[in-house]
């Protein structure tokens, strides 16, 4: 079987908006959710700012119980709850306590670490003496799959339902499963999509490898710097993107809306090899990996009308466009505009392949094509590639109809999906 595979939902949680509406239009605006963040500095962090989706009481009590709350102490969790149920949601599926569990239906939705600050609360308890004290919900909180227990217990799923982790491919990678798996007839429909934890438990590691910038403490929203020459690292952050992934036929015949379809894509690893090592790609694995999607998409390069990329504002940001451009075959006025949201998120880790890619739709679905902030100083080596109008630093506003998300992660992983609009 090869069914067609579209997109019928989406949520988010991201620094920058939370919900599709909010997240849209802070595209549009070139609005940063980058913030300095008190508690980096308290506890003398080089790197003071980061991306951190606002979540309010009130929206709290929209998407949890009470009981469920008493003890919830994982923002990941927290995150891809919002983001999954919107996206479930918004597909126009059935969810809460009347649900019944549906069969053809099923989550795959992934994480770097959960629960780090449960982990935290724990130990200290166990130190002390106090188990009894864990709660009930300590053991899901800090397990991997449960984000996926939790979005389950809301979904009433009865098909497969699981978690992936491939650190920063993480998301974009759950989409592809989910694709896969749609597209073999074994399931009509999927959650797909990631979360990740925030908070100084998540980030601190990075501090100490010394990638993250510094010299941004009091311009937050000028720190990250993807494709830019004064690029001094990536800014953390995190959050959660889902998706409702949905066989056609399934999707036309109960008249949901189709924000775009999956046309293919490719997940490998460059081994480690020839330079790729656990923080830095193969070349020729990402190669590799663009080429194969292009080819499972059924596309031509020149049909690529953009490119959200992986760039992540690190020393990489030049060699990634460099792989683009000699696996497509094209550059100068011919290169596909090329974009990437960590300028406007910092880079959201394990949620950044889901979040990123809700970005890519919804540029299919309202025509747009986001800017590049902090890309005034275009790093010389892309420049020789790309002309500058190619890397906008505003929003464009024009018909898009075909986009790359790509995602290259620690331990040398990367996925690579092709996004279009749907034509009947």
């Amino acid at each position: 079987m090869n069914r067609r595979v579209v997109i019928t939902g989406m949520g988010v949680a991201a620094p920058n908006g939370v919900g599709l509406k909010a997240f849209s239009e802070a595209l549009k605006k070139g609005k940063s959710g980058i913030k300095f963040q008190p508690e980096l500095e308290r506890l003398k962090f080089r790197c003071q700012i980061a991306g951190k989706p606002e979540i309010s009481e009130e929206m709290l009590k929209e998407y949890f119980t009470d009981l469920e709350l008493r003890g919830l102490n994982s923002s990941g969790i927290v995150y891809g709850v919002i983001s999954g149920v919107d996206a479930w949601k918004d597909a126009g599926l059935p969810f809460g306590p009347e649900a019944e569990t549906d069969w053809d239906n099923g989550i795959i939705f992934g994480t770097g670490i959960l629960g780090v600050d449960k982990f935290r609360e724990a130990i200290h308890l166990i130190d002390d003496k106090n188990t009894r004290r864990l709660g009930s919900t300590s053991v899901v909180q800090t397990m991997a799959s449960g984000i996926s227990a939790y979005l389950n217990s809301k979904l009433a799923c009865g098909n497969q339902v699981t978690t992936n982790s491939s650190a920063c491919t993480t998301g974009t990678e759950a989409i592809l499963m989910a694709a896969d798996r749609i597209r073999a007839g074994k399931a009509k429909r999927i959650l797909a999509g990631s979360c990740g934890d925030s908070g100084p438990y998540v980030w601190g590691g990075f501090d100490a490898m010394r990638i993250l910038p510094h010299k941004y403490n009091d311009n937050p929203q000028a720190g990250s710097r993807p494709m830019s020459e004064s690029a001094a690292g990536f800014v953390p952050g995190s959050g959660a993107g889902a998706l409702v992934i949905e066989d056609l036929e399934s999707a036309l015949e109960r008249g949901a809306k189709i924000y775009a379809e999956i046309l293919g894509g490719h997940i490998n690893s460059g081994g480690q090899r020839n330079k790729g090592s656990l923080t830095a790609p193969n070349s020729e694995g990402v190669k590799k990996c663009i080429g194969n999607a292009i080819f499972d998409a059924g596309v031509r390069p020149d049909e690529l009308d953009t490119i959200n990329g992986h760039l992540t504002a690190t020393a990489m940001d030049p060699t990634e466009v460099a792989n683009w451009s000699e696996t497509l075959k094209l550059r100068g006025t011919k290169f596909p505009y090329i974009n990437s949201l960590k300028s406007l998120t910092g880079h959201c880790l394990s949620a950044g392949g889901s979040i990123e890619s809700v970005a890519s739709v919804l540029q299919i679905d309202e025509d747009f094509i986001f800017g590049n902030i902090n890309s005034e100083d275009l790093h010389p080596e892309i420049e020789k590639l790309v002309p500058r109008k190619n890397v906008p630093e505003k929003t464009l506003f024009k018909e898009v109809n075909i986009v790359a998300k790509a995602s290259f992660g620690f331990g040398d992983v990367n996925a690579v999906v092709i996004f279009s609009k749907f034509r009947d």
